[in-house]
């Protein structure tokens, strides 16, 4: 048990401070700050009311909706420990994250046949709905029930945060109550440096470590957090104009889209004061048109879901000086230290590459259930990335590759990965072996591309072995092209060495050479 009220309870008298003004908008509702704090209460005391108990594992499988940051605002009232699984994964990935995260409680979205599909599947777990038509009870319900007290002192709040990995396992990301209070430290930060209220579109769900700092930062600071299920560039720039916002989070590829879009030459984004770019590389080329387009409120970001904010590049533009800068991804962001390493652990000068190692107070507490691997990524307090990059003579961060296949694909904010598109290919009875790397696309950012070695007489189309990846995974992994090789290129280890794959591509595909690696 806490010998302090947790961070939601000093959350909830920031709000009772913001007044009457907005704090949420979504789904058709607008939600003030008080309704916000009421209706955080209500579900703690709905939450209580169906069995759970503080401190208890509460799986959640929702989209990017209102209910989200409420339901999680609730949960930690009550010192749960939430545990988020994205809806957009496959199948297999969900019952492997339900399995390791053993839950007490299943809360879901009964809209969502997936998260449907795994309620009927738990057994002895109760299954509780937001929303009307679901097995369990609805949380939502407007007929509150009996008076519930809230426990005066409870377990301290975790969360646990989906990540998938090369193998295509599961990784839960845990995060203690410390990570939240310091989400509270840079709110007052903000609100103390005089900065003008955040009016911020977000597509990034709670399912996110992402989504979680933008959300909890922007209720925070006293904003108002715009929230959409579904990219759509159209409304995007509607939305921009129409809410006169003054923050965002986009991809690359959403980017371009935006860019590339009718609407855009007659849309007002004069309001604009931070339009964040991020998740994975964005082509210089396109920098310097929404340099032109946006101005100076272009802002880069680079983050895990171990290391939220680890390096921000405000205020982009075209320095002549320093044209290199548009493949930073700035410099290290509020307490954050960057060091780069060598495979020994030994700290590079300047302009050396080797692994990014990062120490922040906004760092993750460990992966659940896998402490050998805790251990490998989390070492004196220092977060292994797993990205190769550089730090310039002023202390500007570049990325030039990635130990984890990590590739952007169409669906934005959510990475794949090239280990279970490899397994899938190599399943086919007329597939040797399968190697697949992530390459530039002018419209989506990064495509999985497959480099597939055949059995003798294999009959076998790329096309057939797309349709497959389909089937077995979803869309989101299906590669851009299979291309037939004889071998694989191998490393002194003897392992697939996918630098050579990606020269071998660069090589071929000259006007898509770009390197993969910039901020990510």
């Amino acid at each position: 048990m806490t010998d302090r009220p947790n961070y939601v309870h000093e959350a909830l008298e920031l709000f009772a401070g913001f007044g009457d003004r907005e704090a949420l908008v979504g789904g058709g509702r607008r939600l003030t700050y008080p309704r916000v704090a009421a209706e955080v209460r209500g579900l703690a005391a709905a939450l209580r009311r169906h069995g759970v108990r503080p401190g208890a594992a509460v799986l959640v499988m929702l989209g990017n909706t209102i209910d989200g940051p409420l339901l999680q605002l609730a949960l930690h009232l009550l010192g749960c420990r939430s545990m988020w699984v994205a809806p957009v994964t496959s199948r297999r990935e969900v019952d492997e994250f339900v399995a390791l995260s053993a839950p007490e409680a299943f809360v879901y979205d009964p809209r969502d046949a997936q998260a449907v599909e795994v309620a009927a599947g738990l057994s002895g777990v109760p299954v509780l709905c937001l929303g009307p038509g679901g097995a369990g009870p609805d949380l939502t319900a407007e007929a509150p029930g009996p008076a519930v007290e809230l426990p005066a002192e409870v377990p301290a709040p975790e969360s646990f945060l989906q990540t998938s990995g090369t193998t295509g396992t599961p990784k839960l990301v845990h995060h203690r109550e410390s990570f939240y209070r310091q989400v509270l430290v840079l709110a007052a930060e903000f609100r103390g440096a005089g900065f003008p209220l955040l009016r911020h579109l977000s597509h990034s769900p709670m399912w996110l470590a992402s989504g979680q700092i933008t959300t909890l930062f922007n209720l925070f600071t006293g904003g108002v957090l715009f929230l959409r299920e579904q990219w759509d560039p159209a409304v995007f720039i509607a939305t921009v104009d129409a809410e006169r916002l003054t923050s965002t989070f986009v991809t690359p590829p959403m980017l371009y889209e935006v860019l590339d879009h009718a609407d855009l030459p007659g849309a007002d984004f004069s309001a604009m004061f931070m339009f964040n770019v991020g998740a994975g590389p964005a082509a210089p080329a396109r920098l310097r048109q929404a340099i032109a387009r946006f101005g100076p409120c272009l802002r880069i970001v680079y983050g895990l879901s171990e290391a939220v904010v680890i390096c921000a590049l405000p205020g982009l533009t075209e320095d002549p000086e320093h044209p290199e800068r548009l493949r930073s991804c700035g410099r290290p962001y509020g307490d954050v230290s960057v060091q780069i390493r060598d495979a020994d652990g030994r700290v590079l000068p300047a302009g050396e590459d080797g692994e990014v190692w990062v120490r922040t107070k906004l760092s993750f507490a460990g992966y659940h259930g896998q402490p050998e691997l805790t251990a490998e990524t989390l070492v004196d307090g220092w977060v292994r990335t797993r990205d190769i990059g550089h730090l310039d003579a002023d202390g500007f961060l570049y990325l030039v590759d990635r130990l984890q296949d990590r590739i952007l694909t169409r669906q934005r904010s959510w990475p794949i990965y090239s280990r279970p598109i490899e397994d899938v290919l190599a399943g086919h009875p007329e597939v040797r072996a399968a190697a697949v790397i992530g390459v530039p696309d002018p419209v989506a950012g990064e495509l999985p591309h497959a480099y597939v070695v055949p059995a003798p007489d294999a009959s076998v189309t790329g096309e057939e072995l797309i349709a497959l990846v389909v089937r077995e995974l979803s869309e989101t992994w299906a590669p851009g092209a299979v291309e037939f090789v004889d071998a694989l290129p191998l490393n002194r280890s003897a392992k697939v060495d996918k630098r050579a794959l990606r020269a071998r591509y660069a090589a071929a595909h000259p006007a898509g050479a770009d390197p993969i690696g910039s901020p990510a």
